[in-house]
């Protein structure tokens, strides 16, 4: 008899990065969904930007490394170059299909008496309140970047901001770079009301200075036609760290995050309406490379605003906040460990409220049967009570161990600072394992209970 063997199966799998791609698609129908609250929808627009951004900053940097390295020899990553294809078409598609919807909400808008509008579809009386708006607000905070002809402007650009790319024309084009100051004025401008007082307007910022655009320059320079597209460049978020050095993490971790800031950029979204001509001086002056991906996109970037859009109009247009859970588990006691030893407490996050972690290690930091506490840190608030009991444990005496992962993406340099402030405070701080990223949230507090 023989026997015959079967078949190997060939087993498809989607490249990771496709798969999250549909995963942002899934943000984006919570945006067009209408049974969704008008304000949320627009928030959602605001999440699928952020979310976007991290995408290339990551995902897309190690696709590039991935297909720079193909360079090398003995190294094979073809299906790279494909690879980065489908991202850069699915991406165009996501695109397409967020203009749309994010049209199709300002529409919805004006339906709740909520206009987003530009200045030129505004009457006299809110131009005349813009422009002083604008010379009072904006304008101070506004340094064009001028640039010539032969050098790469990349790194002069803070790959978190929105930038306009500025044309001005006399006799030949000159061209300059400016950023909106969203961190020092509001992105959402909103305009005092008129009649009817329940007509209510909100002006972006972007808009504004792109209006007033003539008032930056016109003390300096001669120009018969002036124009301005915004535009976003996305880099590379990885850094390296060189084993080999005799220095400290603390000290390798911060010039990694200089790196991050100069690195190679992996994406530059921009005004489609951006006329070709202005588009290859662009490309040029950035040092755009055909692996980078270049995105033509609506009238607006860095989305990710969004989701702080205000809510001007009813209640009704977003979710109630949820109020945090109180366990009924601590009612009727003295104090946490008085309630712990009753019975083991178990808490749901994000639905309990966070107050009953902080109170744990506040109370232990000053209990006389309290001798350590241990605690893993990922991600803690700028004005942090976490930090503020533990450096009060140390000054009680308590033995505290604290492990900082410094690779927390996007939160490095906050972590660094965190680790030298609780060193100071004479805390032991440990690092982890440099090869792995510690994700996990752990507090462990040694009490002495019986004897």
């Amino acid at each position: 008899m023989n026997a015959c063997a079967d078949a190997p199966q060939t087993i498809n799998y989607f490249a990771p990065e496709l798969s999250w791609l549909s995963f942002n698609d899934r943000v984006l129908q919570e945006a067009k969904d209408k049974n969704n609250p008008i304000i949320e929808r627009i928030r959602f627009l605001g999440i699928f930007s952020n979310n976007m951004d991290e995408f290339f900053r990551v995902r897309v940097a190690d696709v590039k490394r991935r297909i720079l390295l193909n360079k090398l020899p003995d190294t094979n990553f073809d299906e790279d170059e494909i690879l980065l294809t489908q991202i850069q078409q699915k991406v165009l598609l996501l695109g397409k299909k967020f203009n749309l919807i994010h049209e199709q909400i300002l529409t919805d808008l004006i339906a709740h008496n909520i206009h987003v509008n530009r200045p030129e579809q505004l009457n006299e009386f809110h131009i005349n309140w813009l422009k002083n708006f604008f010379h009072d607000n904006v304008l101070q905070h506004i340094s064009p970047i001028l640039l010539d002809e032969n050098k790469d402007y990349s790194d002069h650009i803070n790959d978190t901001m929105t930038y306009l790319f500025v044309e001005m024309f006399n006799d030949k084009s000159h061209y300059a770079m400016l950023e909106v100051p969203t961190d020092r004025v509001p992105r959402f401008v909103i305009l005092p009301p008129e009649k009817p007082r329940r007509h209510k307007t909100i002006v972006m910022l972007d808009d504004i200075i792109l209006f007033f655009l003539s008032d930056v320059f016109s003390s300096f320079f001669s120009f018969t036609e002036i124009q301005g597209y915004a535009i976003k460049l996305t880099r590379d978020a990885e850094y390296n760290l060189d084993d080999e050095l005799e220095e400290g993490i603390l000290d390798k971790m911060s010039k990694g995050l200089k790196q991050r800031v100069y690195a190679e950029p992996v994406r530059l979204v921009y005004d489609q309406t951006m006329p070709e001509s202005m588009l290859k001086v662009m490309k040029k002056r950035l040092g755009v490379t055909h692996h980078d991906a270049l995105i033509p996109g609506g009238r607006y970037r860095n989305f990710r605003d969004f989701i702080g859009f205000p809510n001007i109009g009813r209640q009704y247009l977003e979710n109630k906040p949820l109020p945090a859970l109180q366990s009924t588990a601590f009612n009727n006691h003295a104090s946490i460990f008085a309630a712990i030893t009753q019975q083991d407490i178990l808490l749901y996050y994000p639905y309990h409220t966070f107050n009953h972690l902080l109170e744990y290690v506040r109370q232990a930091a000053f209990d006389p049967r309290v001798t350590q506490i241990k605690v893993n840190i990922y991600r803690v608030a700028s004005k942090s009570r976490l930090i503020s009991s533990l450096i009060n444990a140390a000054k009680n005496g308590k033995k505290v161990t604290v492990m900082v992962e410094l690779k927390a993406r996007f939160d490095e340099q906050n972590n660094i600072g965190w680790a030298k402030v609780l060193s100071a405070a004479g805390i032991k701080v440990i690092f982890g394992i440099p090869a792995l990223k510690v994700h996990s949230k752990l507090c462990i507090v040694h009490r002495k209970e019986k004897g």
